[in-house]
């Protein structure tokens, strides 16, 4: 009874606020959690302290045709204690248990590298798991540190339930290692650390459409983005991977496929991306009506002029293509 009510409340709040067309929204990585028919879009929401800091934080909007929202209203913000408080990224919701867990990228102002190229300096950021009992907060941390290793620029974490045990997959950026990662860590069961040591997946390089960028940095003239990470299981039981790099100067998304069917791998790529018109960090959704959806941001640049787009796709059983 009091999850109806909540329900209801909400839908007649969403029908007394003004509402926004999804093509005036500013948003990079959008995701989409479907929950009791209505449609839940996080978003970053950042604001600044009384010094001038930026304090990181989630926003989310709600619609129930995915053409008018109503927000943004907050959900999460990292507070005074946390380790890491700079701006948020890709912030995502993912309902498991009877819970609301939200996975989202943190920066920081610690520097681990100083640049000497004329770039900004290299500052560590984390993928940080908070959890709430509603799609709309608030979500609490479990502690004050990343769940991603400390040492690492780690972000884009997303969760993936296999055989009862919960696993973060997650990005180990190229901006620190050069050739980027999709990487593999196991979770608790109540999602609060991680468990054991993380395993590489692959690497950015390794798809034949990811030809990388060039730096123009000498010690590493060329750098293999890998952003977005998403899993996805087709009608037919295969387990495909959605994720961003660069193709013929363009930000696009690759399909990957687990050989074995397990999140483990080992993975083959498919030759050509499933988009490469300079947009990407997408996820697959389904809607009300049981259409399969895929939600990216385009374009890449500049910013904010980034809007969410959202394609149908058909599961063909052995992959997933645009329709």
């Amino acid at each position: 009874m009091k999850k109806i009510l909540t329900f209801i409340m909400l839908v007649l709040s969403m029908s007394t606020a003004v509402a926004v067309r999804i093509e005036n929204i500013n948003i990079r990585d959008p995701f989409i959690l479907n929950d009791n028919g209505v449609y839940y879009m996080y978003s970053t929401k950042d604001t600044t302290d009384s010094n001038g800091n930026i304090r990181g934080g989630v926003a989310v909007y709600m619609s129930e045709d995915m053409k008018d929202w109503h927000g943004p209203n907050r959900v999460m913000s990292i507070s005074d204690d946390n380790a890491l408080k700079g701006t948020v990224w890709a912030p995502e919701v993912h309902k498991y248990n009877g819970k609301y867990y939200l996975f989202a990228t943190i920066n920081s102002d610690l520097k681990w590298k100083q640049s000497n190229d004329g770039e900004p300096d290299y500052v560590f950021r984390g993928t940080q798991i908070f959890f709430s009992d509603s799609p709309t907060g608030p979500f609490k941390s479990f502690g004050r540190f990343p769940h991603t290793r400390l040492d690492y620029m780690a972000l884009d974490g997303t969760l993936w339930i296999e055989n009862g045990t919960p696993y973060m997959v997650y990005c180990h950026e190229w901006v620190q290692i050069g050739d980027g990662t999709i990487e593999l860590v196991e979770l608790s069961e109540n999602l609060s650390n991680v468990v054991g040591e993380p395993m590489v997946l692959f690497h950015g390089s390794t798809p034949e459409w990811s030809d990388g960028l060039n730096t123009g940095n000498k010690t590493m003239p060329k750098g293999y983005v890998t952003d977005g990470c998403y899993l996805y299981r087709t009608k037919l039981g295969r387990l495909l991977m959605i994720w961003s790099s660069f193709s013929n100067g363009n930000y696009a998304i690759g399909v990957s496929e687990s050989t074995t069917g397990s999140v483990k791998g080992p993975w083959k790529h498919n030759e050509t991306p499933l988009f490469s018109a300079n947009g990407g960090h997408g996820m697959i959704f389904k809607t009300n009506e049981g259409q399969l959806c895929l939600i990216l941001h385009q374009p890449n640049h500049p910013s904010g002029a980034e809007r969410a787009q959202i394609y149908p796709l058909e599961d063909c059983g052995a992959t997933i293509r645009l329709k």
